[in-house]
């Protein structure tokens, strides 16, 4: 075997896509226990009625006490996970300097709009490439944008400057988080179209690396 022979993906790529995605999905869940399975924001009444029912007196400000616990909560592992997400974008950044050229976004992203510039806009194949790799680019910058708002919302009371931003970095932060989960819906759907279809394989290349080449 040639020694500058090398798979599609390297094993660092690898881990940081399946990590990556792992973080994300917790990042969500999170968001999804605190806005919609158990609305943080009713759970006081809930705590009242329920410890009622034992005999139990809670205040309303009790109640609200309570309801923090939980929230916090929630809000320490959306917290820690973000830092995680954060040391992730730092590696994937690290990565594209010290893959080889061949294994570098960058490179892909060249190759793409090389062959759609040879090809033709008519060509489905050259066109459906550089779509993905351009779609690829868009989520690496959401993720920086995630990043870098969520580090502002953090770190708001420790700095003043930062707090001064924390309003409109909180805006920022949540309209990404649709944006980013809009990415996640339509890249999956499109993995699974691409399974069924022409391009079999493709999570199987993201879990071994896919066939070497030269």
């Amino acid at each position: 075997m040639p020694a500058s022979s090398h798979k599609p993906y390297s094993l660092a790529l690898r881990l940081w896509h399946w990590g990556n995605a792992a973080v994300i999905s917790g990042l969500l869940t999170t968001i999804l226990f605190l806005f919609v399975i158990i609305k943080t924001k009713e759970v006081g009444p809930i705590f009242q009625e329920m410890l009622a029912k034992d005999g139990l007196d809670v205040t309303q400000q009790q109640a609200r006490a309570l309801r923090k616990v939980v929230s916090s909560r929630i809000w320490d592992w959306h917290i820690t996970l973000g830092l995680v997400l954060t040391g992730l974008l730092v590696f994937r950044v690290a990565l594209e300097w010290l893959q080889p050229e061949a294994q570098r976004f960058s490179t892909r992203l060249r190759r793409a709009r090389a062959h759609f510039q040879r090809q033709g806009a008519d060509v489905r194949d050259a066109r459906h490439s550089l779509l993905v790799k351009w779609s690829y680019l868009v989520f690496y910058l959401l993720l920086v944008v995630m990043v870098g708002t969520g580090l502002v919302l953090v770190y708001a009371d420790d700095a003043a400057f930062l707090h001064d931003l924390e309003h409109t970095c909180k805006e920022i932060h949540e309209v990404n988080m649709y944006l980013v989960i809009a990415f996640v819906v339509v890249h999956m759907a499109g993995v699974v179209w691409a399974e069924a279809t022409r391009n079999r394989g493709i999570v199987s290349d993201m879990i071994n690396g896919g066939n070497r080449v030269e």
